[in-house]
């Protein structure tokens, strides 16, 4: 089969493994606050098992990303698959036993299986050629826009299917989304690791880390992840105070997914157009245009303009430094370097998910919005330092 069409197989499978997981992925984000506040003796801790989730994916990136460099990526997205499907199913257990402690646990496990997860938009640039990287970044992560419907679809759907046990459904359908991803990605035939990968010469960590296109990067990863969110987390909450019902925050979570993943299928041609900066740069404007939307007003059509332009931005901030960390790294440092980024990305989006619950429930959301404006500001002058400054460093992914 020619190169050409092989990569566009490989991408394309890739994208509906990102569907599933996205789609599971959507189910927390829209209920998961919402479980945890019912669960929960004191409703400031409706985040906490969010945050618990991020936590273990930010503590599974680096075993995650070397477990892909000795068993290769397929067999490892079948181990990320198992646990995700053990995520869910204890989440479901949680909801039947009415138990805070072993929500926790599920939303815990979901996390390592996330982890998982983020390799799938690594693994397309790694099947894809130069030209054609930065799309297929993009594209993977376009699978996503079924997230977009399919998820909080399953959170409605979910929520009382097994009435009076409210929300088992949805956790129901997380499990059996993450165990689909296996036969899903059962055609991809990688090739095993190369011996450079394997055994070529590595920089050590501090000097890649000094480059100042990697400060991007990884600057614009992780406080752009983290603010989203930390808006996202507390979005639920903020909506139920303000007298909106579940379905109402489902409609505005679905319109934030549709916003974070339907660019993807056009970001990476306006990276090769403008390139990296330039697309940074426009999620830093997205986030300012969200904080003004979310603070002029507590209408639904604010928390829908807010939360659409939130996942406008992460797709710019997100994508456009995915692809700029690819220029920073030979292929023998390629597992250490995505799992460092990974791992200081899901450092900071799990501190911003443990602390939303408490801020919005003690503070209000326009505290939420404001407190996201400095991590933002920090985000543009990083990419207006060191985007500019980029250069072609070693063989990308």
């Amino acid at each position: 089969m020619p190169r050409f069409s092989q990569q566009h197989r490989t991408v394309f499978i890739l994208a509906v493994a990102q569907a599933l997981a996205n789609s599971c992925m959507s189910v927390f984000a829209t209920i998961s606050a919402l479980t945890g506040k019912m669960l929960a003796e004191d409703p400031r801790l409706a985040t906490v098992p969010l945050g618990l989730q991020f936590i273990l994916t930010m503590a599974a990136t680096i075993p995650a990303s070397q477990l892909m460099r000795k068993l290769g990526r397929r067999d490892a997205f079948f181990v990320g698959a198992a646990i995700g499907g053990l995520g869910g199913g204890t989440a479901m257990v949680a909801t039947y036993l009415g138990s805070f402690a072993l929500f926790c646990v599920g939303n815990a496990i979901m996390g390592a299986s996330n982890a998982f997860a983020l390799h799938l938009r690594f693994a397309a640039a790694e099947a894809a050629d130069d030209n054609f990287r930065p799309k297929a970044i993009s594209l993977v992560l376009a699978g996503g826009i079924v997230a977009a419907i399919v998820g909080p679809g399953m959170a409605r759907y979910g929520t009382d299917l097994f009435a009076p046990y409210t929300f088992l459904g949805a956790y129901l359908f997380v499990a059996l989304f993450s165990l689909a991803m296996i036969p899903v990605l059962w055609p991809i035939h990688a090739p095993p690791p190369s011996a450079a990968e394997i055994g070529g010469p590595q920089r050590p960590m501090l000097e890649i880390a000094r480059q100042p296109h990697f400060i991007a990067a990884l600057v614009a990863a992780t406080f752009g992840y983290g603010t989203m969110s930390f808006v996202m987390t507390a979005t639920p909450l903020a909506m139920l105070v303000c007298g909106f019902a579940v379905g109402d925050v489902a409609h505005v979570i679905s319109w934030h997914i549709l916003g974070m993943f339907a660019p993807s299928f056009v970001t990476g041609h306006i990276i090769r157009k403008i390139g990296e900066r330039s697309v940074l740069l426009l999620g830093v404007a997205c986030y300012l245009v969200t904080f003004a939307a979310g603070i002029a007003g507590i209408d639904i059509v604010n928390f829908w303009l807010a939360l659409l332009l939130l996942g406008l931005g992460w797709n710019f901030l997100y994508v456009g430094g995915t692809s700029l960390l690819t220029k920073c790294y030979a292929p023998s440092e390629r597992a250490k370097v995505q799992g460092f980024n990974d791992f200081l990305t899901f450092s900071g989006v799990a501190a911003c998910s443990l602390v939303a619950g408490a801020i919005e429930q003690t503070l209000g959301w326009d505290f939420v919005l404001w407190g996201s404006l400095a991590p933002t500001l920090i985000i543009l002058a990083a990419v207006i330092w060191g985007a500019p400054r980029q250069r072609r460093v070693g063989v990308a992914a």
